[in-house]
């Protein structure tokens, strides 16, 4: 179960990552608690981006969630 949730994520952050990536930033998974809390950390130039609050809520969040439902939140480990 945590192994196929994990590829779920792994997945999903394939998808957001050529975008951060284009800004010059990146992301990677840091822990998923109780099957439903992932931590995130942005690297990058999306440490200090003004916008990374936003990024993570709207697209990071939305696009984890399209790939496993049954995740609550998304946090970044900042």
């Amino acid at each position: 179960m945590q192994q196929e949730l994990r590829t779920k994520i792994e997945a999903a952050l394939e998808e957001i990552r050529p975008f951060l990536q284009s800004d010059g930033g990146d992301i990677s998974l840091v822990s998923i608690e109780d099957g439903t809390k992932v931590t995130v950390q942005l690297l990058g130039a999306c440490v200090g981006c003004s916008v990374n609050q936003m990024t993570l809520k709207s697209g990071v969040e939305m696009t984890i969630k399209k790939y496993a439902p049954e995740i609550e939140s998304v946090v970044n480990l900042s």
